[in-house]
């Protein structure tokens, strides 16, 4: 493939729910406007430094499997697993809660319908869905794809076009103070959690075009692309509705819809967005069971998630993965799952990037991609996650624990399924 097609499938991996969840929480600590653009331009920077590293990781081991296969020919077989463990318990079944989550509040505002059930029910049907054919989710993504990047881009015009009313924006100079603030860090957890999906770009390398040239080239402007919509679309938030109304809130599209269109017109707005954040779970609960089944071939532990129907879907790996986002539903708040669902996403993130430095000492000569301003970008990477990961501790030390009790868990069932391996 070419790298416009590259970069749709970037633009598709990477836009999600974030955008239309994230700026509430973040307007609890961080009110300035200057702050919060720059909180999601460097949201951008950081996908594309990610992005860059991962493709030369990838290009150098040219095996499908993403962290699973890249952390454990780097490190260790152990680290290996891990990232597959994340994504086995965390990578997938917490997105897939976020926006059921997320889904249930929007849908909720039009349905009057208790937010909790909806966001079951969703996560329930579309994995039915996904477990009888590949045909229609096939088609449902390829049209949901193109309908989010429009969905986004006519609500940002809109915004754009009609007047200014009572608003929470504010050009003052206070930024300069937020931005050195544990809550900053905080906030930029909620921000790149809403960029995840540049690490895809790892798993399309082998079937682009001269990737040397076409790589860098789709990934710079699928992520520059989807950067520019995530700002403007904070901004006209910012710019319809009051930080009274736009603080705490989830459902901050449905504020923004209210404002601008009346009771009445919000009703649409929330049904688009409910789409929206449907074919989001749709994608995750697609391609989630498939990184599962990837673990199921190596650990005896995990061999009854290779379990298929008659048409070859995953029905096993899709259930579970179900029953994990359905537990997340009904055990944390939206908040608290994103928070330790970044919190472990982050550190894998990382270590992954960390990766390039051994896989330099390794590869004296390669002809794969590069990344440019080495080492630069990937130190870069390193201290922005390790300043997230420090503060998250600090200032949000019950869903950091939980963060690290997920991977203790998972650190367990390595050495467990090795003796079970080694018994038999």
């Amino acid at each position: 493939m070419g790298w416009k097609v590259a970069a749709a499938l970037v633009v598709a991996n990477m836009i999600g729910t974030g955008v239309f969840t994230s700026l509430g929480f973040q307007l609890q600590d961080v009110t300035n406007t200057w702050s919060i653009l720059f909180l999601w331009t460097l949201g951008g920077v950081m996908a594309i430094i990610g992005a860059f590293c991962y493709a030369e990781i990838g290009s150098a081991i040219n095996k499908s499997g993403g962290e699973y296969i890249f952390l454990s020919k780097l490190f260790n077989p152990l680290v290996g697993y891990l990232s597959g463990w994340i994504s086995l318990t965390v990578g997938f079944a917490a997105p897939v809660a976020l926006a059921a989550m997320a889904l249930g509040a929007y849908l909720g505002n039009v349905l009057q319908v208790n937010n909790t059930l909806l966001a079951i029910s969703v996560i329930v049907i579309i994995s039915v869905i996904h477990s009888f054919s590949l045909n229609v989710s096939s088609k449902f993504q390829s049209y949901a794809s193109w309908f989010k990047v429009l969905l986004i881009l006519i609500l940002i015009l809109i915004g754009l076009y009609y007047p200014q009313g009572d608003s929470a924006l504010n050009f003052s100079d206070s930024w300069t103070m937020e931005i050195v603030t544990p809550s900053f860090a905080i906030a930029f957890v909620y921000v790149t959690y809403s960029y995840t999906g540049w690490n895809a770009a790892a798993y399309i390398i082998e079937e682009i075009d001269k990737p040397r040239i076409n790589l860098p080239k789709a990934l710079l402007r699928g992520t520059l692309l989807v950067t520019l919509l995530y700002v403007f679309m904070q901004f006209v938030f910012l710019k319809h509705g009051t930080l009274a109304d736009l603080k705490g809130q989830l459902d901050i599209g449905h504020v923004y819809a209210t404002n601008l269109f009346g009771s009445q017109g919000s009703k649409t707005i929330n049904i688009l967005i409910s789409f929206f954040l449907i074919s989001s779970i749709s994608a995750m609960i697609w391609v989630g069971p498939r990184v599962s089944m990837a673990m199921s071939k190596d650990f005896k532990l995990w061999r009854f998630l290779k379990r298929e129907n008659k048409n070859k879907l995953p029905v096993a790996a899709v259930w579970l993965q179900a029953l994990l986002s359905i537990t997340y539903v009904l055990t944390g708040t939206f908040e608290s799952v994103l928070l330790y669902c970044g919190f472990i996403l982050q550190l894998s993130a990382a270590l992954t990037v960390s990766g390039v430095f051994i896989l330099r000492k390794k590869e004296h000569v390669s002809t794969g991609f590069k990344a440019p301003f080495y080492p630069l970008l990937p130190v870069a990477f390193i201290l922005f996650s390790l300043w997230i990961l420090a503060y998250l501790i600090i200032d949000k030390p019950m869903e950091s624990m939980v963060g690290l009790l997920i991977l203790a868990i998972g650190v367990l069932t390595y050495f467990f399924n090795k003796k079970i391996s080694g018994s038999s």
